[in-house]
């Protein structure tokens, strides 16, 4: 969105339905317990929505008005031409209706929330690595010195726990427990989950740990390029996630990796892997810490393919 706002839009953000907007938002942090993230998705989607509208109360949200929001939505294309992806039409539509159940809620008039249908996201098929290009991959990371060490770590610690980017740059030193092999993780929706580093990865951290001589307590920090033996003077030495998803582009390209691999990927290639391996479904949704079953299904591909092999190797044999 523009950061000049033309006077009409100021006047929106200034109306009850605002008000009532802060209130959701509020509602959602302190009742609910949404995630900060959750927060400002919601706030980013909800802005968009009055402000095309143009509206000031709640009763002027009407299903014509939801309509041709979609209309326009699903016409919007950025700078570039490209069009808002189905899901993300979509989250726009669940934003509205979930404040359109606050409102019911707290009694305030306004358009049923259950009049919005919210569309079916296109099925997509997910991108992972297999067990050559993991291993091309993790071998690219090589050398002895500390930004070496501490690449490999990250590459390793990806495929190992299943994490996500931003639970990997928010890992600090204290938190992961070599010993045991394993570590709890903050993730999505402020959920606590155990994970579990294996032997390749221990063996790479304690390494990289060791060349360490800061006292910063960021797992992951940035290194001088100039002595490579710590992070940049004057600078936050964390890791962002953009810095991680850069590293992992690198060693990537480094190994001829041909796929859009970034650190998604590699959780991707976490649960599929387990998956191929005989990992029952249950236990990889609570590794992964999905609240759902169904988000954790995009990853039966795999499974599909083993059914189709036992298919074929047993169906319709003749017995002696």
């Amino acid at each position: 969105m523009k950061k000049n706002l033309k006077i009409p839009d100021l006047i929106i953000l200034m109306s009850t339905i605002n008000k009532n907007l802060t209130d959701f938002l509020e509602y959602l942090e302190i009742e609910k317990n949404r995630s900060q993230k959750t927060i400002e998705n919601y706030h980013h989607y909800l802005k968009r929505f009055l402000i095309w509208a143009k509206i000031s109360r709640p009763e002027q949200i009407t299903p014509e008005l939801v309509r041709k929001y979609r209309l326009y939505l699903n016409r919007l294309t950025s700078e570039q031409g490209s069009q808002l992806k189905k899901v993300t039409q979509n989250y726009h539509m669940i934003a509205i209706r979930n404040f359109l159940k606050y409102l019911s809620k707290r009694d305030i008039k306004s358009m049923a929330a259950e009049k919005i249908e919210i569309g079916k996201n296109p099925s997509h098929e997910i991108e992972f690595l297999d067990g050559g290009e993991i291993q091309r991959l993790l071998s690219c990371a090589d050398g002895s010195t500390l930004k070496s060490l501490r690449d490999r770590s990250i590459l390793e610690l990806l495929f190992s726990a299943g994490l996500r980017v931003s639970e990997l740059a928010s890992l600090n030193r204290d938190q992961i427990n070599l010993d045991r092999q394993e570590f709890s993780v903050r993730g999505k929706g402020d959920k606590i989950r155990l994970v579990f580093v294996s032997d390749e990865a221990k063996n790479f951290i304690e390494k990289y740990l060791a060349k360490r001589i800061d006292v910063d307590p960021a797992l992951f920090i940035h290194v001088s390029k100039r002595k490579n033996r710590g992070s940049v003077e004057g600078e936050d030495k964390r890791l962002t996630p953009r810095s991680i998803q850069r590293i992992v582009k690198y060693y990537a390209a480094k190994a001829g990796i041909v796929k859009d691999v970034h650190p998604h990927t590699l959780r991707h290639s976490f649960a599929t892997d387990l998956l191929a391996n005989g990992a029952d479904i249950r236990s990889v949704q609570t590794m992964l810490g999905h609240s759902s079953i169904t988000t954790t299904q995009i990853y039966t591909h795999v499974t599909n393919q083993q059914l189709k092999e036992i298919h074929k190797k047993f169906h319709g044999k003749k017995t002696s």
